[in-house]
């Protein structure tokens, strides 16, 4: 129990990369850039499309569905619903792929 033999305190349980529960002021700024990349492809997608007056059936339900990054909500920027935690959200980046996954649009009162 003592000495060079003692037993060891594994690192709280779970995971050994923790993972913290707010992100950082850089991991935001990186968001809302990625956020506002999306936004600009959609925009000239949109643009050649209609340079050439055709449509795209897909492009036109993504407007309609999805705010852009101006519109969107600090808490939906950062934070997506889940049923499982006490508040119903939880920080955008305990998503997986979470750089690469669209989580723009939440139930609605959450």
């Amino acid at each position: 129990m003592f000495g060079a033999f003692r037993a060891t305190n594994p690192l709280s349980g779970g995971l050994l990369w923790k993972i913290p529960w707010r992100l950082s002021k850089f991991q935001k700024a990186r968001q809302r850039k990625r956020l506002r990349a999306v936004d600009a492809v959609v925009a000239t997608v949109d643009s050649a499309l209609a340079k050439k007056g055709e449509t795209l059936r897909s492009l036109d339900i993504w407007k309609e569905t999805m705010p852009t990054e101006a519109e969107m909500l600090p808490k939906d920027k950062y934070t997506m619903f889940d049923r499982k935690e006490k508040r119903y959200r939880k920080g955008i980046h305990k998503l997986p792929k979470w750089t690469r996954v669209s989580q723009r649009v939440n139930p609605p009162g959450y």
